[in-house]
């Protein structure tokens, strides 16, 4: 979690050297609105159920895998300037992205006619939290729970076991990597639930936190993330 005595310094900082695009360098802002105008959204059509992009009348994906959440939705393909933001906000401790992409999140949800009850994060385990200091989808949930007046659940679901970066791993071993990865509360049953996460690749991530999350009751979840990519 950031803590306000972790903002101060950062403010400070901020004074002595302002803010510079994590993409071009130029001063003014964190990601300025020249570089997020480059973002490349996902368009229409995509699959219902995975958020795909469709190439036919059919999503393949789903003919031969039945995911295990009500649907999944990406604001834009992960490349160049969205890529950059989000590994600045993951790797490079800058928590100052966080409201400039989840107005994306906000925006993208406000297009959707998914029925919403509350915002819930992909939890990172305890000591990768730590480690990073805070969880980027869990700032990313608080920014669009904010926008849509929403609730945000921050004790709704934790990762009961550290797992491997699913970037180091092949989609079979990414779905054995998170399996059972995750608890979540009784608060749940009976809720329509957004989980919020910053990429989503494969799907498998969003799925484990739907299985546990309607494990314990929950009426529908849907997954809204940031980026995916183009080619899976």
């Amino acid at each position: 979690m950031l803590h306000a005595a972790q903002a101060t310094p950062r403010a400070l900082l901020d004074l002595l050297f302002p803010p510079r695009c994590v993409c071009c360098r130029r001063g003014g802002a964190w990601f300025c609105a020249d570089c997020r105008a480059r973002i490349e959204p996902i368009p229409a059509p995509v699959c219902d159920a995975c958020g795909r992009p469709l190439v036919s009348a059919h999503c393949s994906f789903c003919a031969i895998h039945s995911p295990q959440i009500d649907g999944v939705r990406a604001v834009a393909f992960f490349e160049r300037h969205l890529r950059e933001a989000i590994h600045a906000l993951k790797y490079d401790h800058r928590p100052e992205l966080a409201p400039i992409l989840g107005r994306l999140l906000s925006d993208h949800l406000a297009g959707l006619t998914w029925r919403v009850d509350a915002i819930v994060a992909v939890p990172l385990h305890q000591a990768r939290e730590r480690a990073r200091g805070y969880n980027q989808a869990r700032l990313l949930a608080h920014s669009l729970a904010t926008a849509h007046q929403l609730p945000i659940w921050d004790d709704a679901l934790t990762r009961t076991r550290s797992t491997r970066p699913q970037v180091e791993l092949n989609a079979r071993e990414r779905r054995a990597n998170v399996q059972d990865a995750f608890s979540a509360s009784a608060r749940v049953a009976g809720a329509h639930i957004v989980l919020v996460d910053d990429v989503c690749t494969t799907g498998v991530t969003l799925e484990a936190c739907s299985i546990a999350l309607k494990a314990r009751g929950a009426q529908a979840v849907y997954g809204l993330a940031l980026a995916r990519p183009r080619l899976e």
